[in-house]
């Protein structure tokens, strides 16, 4: 039987891998699901899901998208005008009625504070407690679905190029993700009354090195892959080729925290989440094979 919800569970960003997944959670779970896409002939998402074209910046736009409904998802991709597009949607929203909102930050907002789209996700946490709204603000680690665009240099050259460093990466499976997101959604959804704001991070069940993923790879592949060392600077020089100089900077000055910092769970954080969802966290083993297998 379908989850009793209260109104209608707004989705942005609902077409791009996150989103998508977060959708068919809540499908699954018998929620009522508005999504907001910029072109709804493209969109392809599950039946009996309410497709309303609009985009972060429109705000006419943006505001009959959240007419009516009463619980929000927030995601917004990197972008030179990301926090502008958070803190108009989030002032729409509460012009809306919209009291709860889960937002989708990312681990360490607090502590990368040089990293443009670290500190901007902070600001959007902070502006989300100061406008009162019922939050939950999700914290997740390095997406094991980046693993998809640096494959073929594992495959066809035996490196992991990634300057991930030796702290490690708690990488987290976007399809949980997408559940703990979808559950924390309903929740509330569903509460009677208001519930306090948390922030959860959300991460996998192993904090890797970059050595550490060079030896799964090897595992997997049966033969040597090497672990490509902590060049930044040739890390930038490598992304300036299919994406802006300011965001191939923006991800150079993060790899440069995974080197100082990491990305390391709180105590507590994988049995919180192993619990929540009930079953173990997806491995990156798991995904490693995967992608060498298709």
């Amino acid at each position: 039987m379908p989850n009793r919800t209260t109104g209608t569970i707004l989705v942005t960003g609902a077409t791009g891998t996150i989103g998508r997944a977060v959708v068919d959670q809540l499908v699954r779970r018998g929620a009522d699901v508005r999504a907001l896409v910029r072109d709804p002939a493209k969109a392809a998402l599950p039946a009996g899901v309410a497709v309303v074209p609009g985009d972060l910046l429109d705000v006419e736009s943006l505001r009959r998208a959240f007419a009516g409904a009463s619980t929000l998802f927030l995601l917004n991709a990197v972008a030179a005008d990301e926090v502008t597009q958070a803190l108009i949607a989030l002032n729409v929203a509460k012009e809306a009625g919209i009291r709860r909102v889960v937002y989708l930050s990312v681990i360490h907002s607090d502590v990368y504070v040089n990293v443009p789209h670290f500190a901007g996700k902070f600001g959007v946490e902070r502006m989300i407690e100061a406008m009162g709204f019922e939050a939950t603000i999700l914290r997740p680690a390095y997406f094991m679905s980046n693993e998809h665009t640096i494959k073929d240099v594992v495959l066809q050259h035996g490196i992991y190029p990634m300057p991930i460093g030796a702290k490690g990466l708690a990488m987290v499976d976007e399809r949980d993700l997408a559940e703990v997101a979808a559950l924390a959604l309903l929740r509330r959804a569903q509460a009677e009354g208001p519930i306090p704001c948390e922030r959860i991070n959300v991460v996998g069940p192993e904090t890797l090195t970059g050595e550490a993923v060079a030896r799964i790879w090897s595992e997997v592949l049966g033969r040597p892959v090497a672990y490509g060392g902590d060049d930044t600077v040739g890390f930038e020089r490598t992304l300036q080729a299919f994406m802006p100089g300011w965001m191939a900077y923006d991800m150079r000055l993060m790899a440069e925290r995974f080197l100082t910092d990491g990305m390391v769970p709180e105590p507590g954080d994988v049995a919180r989440l192993t619990a929540l969802l009930g079953r173990p966290l997806r491995t990156y083993r798991d995904r490693a094979a995967a992608i060498a297998a298709a």
